[in-house]
């Protein structure tokens, strides 16, 4: 089968497509004849080696994939041949043809959901799920300004605020990326790179401040937005997308009244798989009801797997983005 290789640690660019040894699933296990894989920020540090899982050279990157079954191991009973699933890996394995997964970290998809839908799903919403309701307890009625609004958890945030009730003021840093956050459903939208987004934030509430701020981006915003939070005002550290881990006076959160809470999604699924499936049950019924519209805003095929991490990267990219195996 064909496989994204990973040979050494460095930029997307060292990455080459192989022809690799298929597997064949184990005792607990199932394959999965991969449609498409998501393409997420992490997947660019585990190539990198920045990651907090280094995985043994040579691995194939990618964390999240949609297919259908094609064999079950000894044991597995809740899967089929031909079922629909979706799978979350352990930051690798992904971006190939096929893979071999521990039962237990695949589910069935809904029918109406597509595999690149389905691909592209998983890590963005649960990231922005468990967020907004375990970290934030964002309520009704309260101001939620997310940063980074038109790439992959931003626009998740966005939609997951305004199903839960929020306010959303959305940040970004084009027109194009804030016209696909306030199709998402954001109330209001400041761009960054042409505005000041603390002068804004005063205008937009009175000078009442957000209650919860959602940072996927990291860098010196997460200051600005922290100095405008309202009391009790809660900030989400999700990731560091520009690069720079920022540094705070912490004299800042005595003086607000308010928290800087870390949100590590992948922590929180291993120790808490079951509140992990009550939210991820909750957004397919959200799906169900158009609360929510997971979209894919590009796909790219095995061979354009550099491009894809490299537009990543270098936040080009609009939402969630995905490879296509070719084999749907």
């Amino acid at each position: 089968m064909r496989a994204v290789v990973c040979s050494e640690f460095g930029p997307p660019e060292a990455l080459s497509v192989q022809e690799v040894e298929r597997k064949e699933p184990k005792k607990g296990q199932v394959r999965i004849s991969v449609e498409a894989a998501g393409v997420n920020f992490p997947d660019t540090l585990v190539i990198a080696g920045k990651y907090q899982i280094k995985p043994p050279m040579p691995f194939v990157p990618g964390g999240e994939v949609a297919g259908r079954i094609d064999a079950v191991g000894e044991g597995v009973t809740q899967f089929a041949p031909g079922d629909a699933v979706m799978a979350l890996l352990l930051q690798q394995g992904g971006f190939a043809e096929e893979v071999v997964v521990e039962a237990s970290a695949v589910m069935k998809r809904p029918e109406t959901m597509s595999a690149q839908a389905a691909a592209g799903f998983t890590m963005t919403y649960g990231t922005s799920m468990h967020a907004l309701k375990q970290r934030a307890d964002l309520k009704a009625g309260e101001t939620l300004l997310v940063l980074g609004a038109g790439g992959g958890v931003g626009l998740t945030a966005v939609e997951i605020g305004k199903a839960m009730g929020a306010k959303v003021i959305a940040a970004a840093s084009s027109a194009e990326k804030l016209e696909a956050a306030r199709k998402a459903g954001a109330d209001e939208l400041i761009n960054y790179s042409t505005q000041d987004l603390r002068e804004r934030l005063k205008e937009i509430t009175g000078k009442a401040g957000v209650d919860v701020v959602y940072d996927p981006v990291g860098g010196e915003l997460f200051e600005q937005a922290l100095r405008s939070t309202a009391w009790n005002g809660r900030a989400l550290v999700i990731g560091f997308a520009s690069g720079d881990i920022p540094t705070i006076p912490v004299n800042l959160p005595l003086l607000k009244g308010c928290a800087v809470i870390g949100v590590f999604w992948g922590a929180f699924r291993m120790r808490e798989p079951l509140e992990d499936k009550k939210n991820l049950s909750e957004l397919f019924e959200w799906i169900q009801e158009g609360k929510i519209n997971p979209v894919v805003s590009k796909s790219y095929s095995l061979d354009e797997a550099s491009q894809a991490l490299r537009d990543l990267m270098e936040r080009r990219v609009i939402g969630k983005v995905v490879l296509e195996t070719g084999k749907a």
